[in-house]
């Protein structure tokens, strides 16, 4: 058991055959004898039962096929940090360029020394180390306290993406000794937080960017150990099953970027309690299963207070099959690019996902990037011009007129269609400049009947 007692094995994590689990249980199973260890597979279709022998229950899993009992000496516990990052990135000793021992002079002392420099040549590449990679290394935890700082002095980026590490306080002790931070990316540990006080949570004095993914992280875990991110700028919770259970008052003021992908418990009520966060340009929310948004505080044609410096929005993957979410994403005050890929509204046949595109391009006046593709300004007055013919003669039957004095589209159009006013009056005024008559630019062309259909 790579020298662990068997009082403390329960809860750590370990590797068999390449597959992570979670060691629940240390001790005997009758009527066969000897030590057993049972554990939680990550994968739980690598186990054969839930915790129970012979209709004992020794401990639980989360799926019924979750658990395994396995001998001690086929589990591996892992090693240290700097076992690892020696492992990966230490060199080869070479041989001595004049094949002779060299004596130096150590405390008055003669000292041998066979591979010093091969010592000194590995020490010094460990010092200049400003990127770690240890990804799949067993890591499951510091070691000797100190000796990390010694060895590693200035690593910037550390992967300690699936590993071995089983709580927070693991994580602590590595991040404590790499002063200058600024990555670290724990995905695929599958840690236990602390409870109680943030200032048991540690600090991350220069850290910028945090991956938690796949980690089983919690919102209210999230805005525990926030307080120690005071510069945090990146934030990624992908695949947690998390839900947003409170606002962060006072945390994750600084951050510019949150992941919030593959948490299907999110909903719209949910992201309002995000919706201050002051500097917050970026938000990732795909494969969360939303279908709606709207945001009360603004009236059709008005911008909204909430996520005020919000410029790229992304909800690929989504349920979003109505035209009124891209009219309430036009109250966003500085969106400018928008990824919306495979929902029900934007999937269909190329001629369609042309005139889907020109017609967001249409509803959302600051959009400047859309799935990722530029939307140049010839582009933009092309989709607004043919979104304003497309409705033309709808916008007649709801009470529309050319005559400001005779305009007056119901309520329904509008809610349908909020900049359509706005874009007839722009392209009069393009037009206008141009020295083009005004008929051209009022004239109002039919819809093909799928199209209407499909904007309706």
């Amino acid at each position: 058991m790579n020298d662990t007692s068997t009082l403390d094995v329960i809860g750590r994590r370990v590797e068999v055959n390449g597959e992570h689990a979670t060691v629940r249980f240390s001790g005997v199973v009758p009527p066969v004898a000897g030590l057993w260890l049972g554990v939680e597979w990550d994968n739980p279709a690598r186990g054969k039962h839930d915790g129970s022998h012979e209709g004992t229950v020794y401990f639980k899993c989360r799926h019924p096929t979750g658990g395994s009992f396995i001998r001690p000496n086929k589990v591996n516990f892992g090693v240290d940090f700097l076992t690892a990052v020696k492992n990966r990135y230490m060199l080869e000793d070479g041989p001595e360029e004049d094949g002779k021992d060299q004596i130096v002079i150590i405390g008055n002392k003669p000292v041998e020394t066979i591979g010093f420099d091969s010592v000194i040549k590995q020490q010094s590449q460990l010092n200049r180390l400003q990127e770690i990679s240890l990804r799949s290394c067993v890591v499951n935890g510091a070691g000797d306290k100190g000796a990390i700082a010694k060895a590693c002095p200035n690593v910037r980026k550390a992967d300690l993406s699936r590993n071995l590490l089983s709580s927070w306080d693991e994580v602590l002790g590595i991040a404590d000794q790499l002063a200058h931070l600024e990555v670290l990316n724990l995905s695929e540990n599958k840690l236990n937080f602390p409870s109680g006080s943030p200032s048991l949570t540690g600090k991350f004095p220069a850290l910028k960017v945090l991956v938690l993914n796949r980690t089983g992280i919690t919102w209210a875990e999230v805005l525990q150990c926030a307080p120690g991110w005071p510069v945090l700028e990146e934030l990624y919770l992908e695949s947690n099953n998390l839900s947003i259970s409170e606002r962060p008052v006072g945390v994750l003021q600084t951050v510019k970027l949150l992941d919030l992908s593959s948490n299907p418990l999110i909903d719209e009520n949910q992201l309002f309690r995000i919706a201050y966060l002051p500097r917050l340009e970026q938000l990732i929310l795909s494969d969360v299963g939303i279908s709606s948004i709207h945001f009360p505080d603004a009236g059709t044609g008005c911008k909204t207070s909430m996520f005020p410096s919000l410029q790229y929005l992304v909800v690929n993957d989504n349920q979003i099959s109505q035209w009124s979410f891209i009219n309430e994403l036009d109250k966003l005050q500085s969106l400018h690019a928008l990824s919306c890929l495979r929902n029900p509204l934007t999937e269909g046949d190329s001629g369609g996902a042309q005139t889907t595109r020109q017609f967001i391009i249409a509803k959302i006046s600051q959009l400047k990037t859309l799935n990722k593709c530029e939307i140049l300004s010839e582009e933009r007055r092309g989709a607004e011009l043919d979104y304003r013919k497309a409705f033309g003669n709808e916008w007649k039957k709801a009470g529309g007129h050319q005559d400001p004095d005779k305009n007056r589209p119901n309520e329904e159009f509008l809610a349908a269609h909020p900049r359509y006013h706005s874009l007839c009056l722009s392209i009069v005024w393009c037009t206008r400049r141009r020295g083009t008559p005004n008929t051209a630019a009022v004239s109002a062309q039919k819809p093909a009947a799928n199209t209407a259909d499909k904007i309706s």
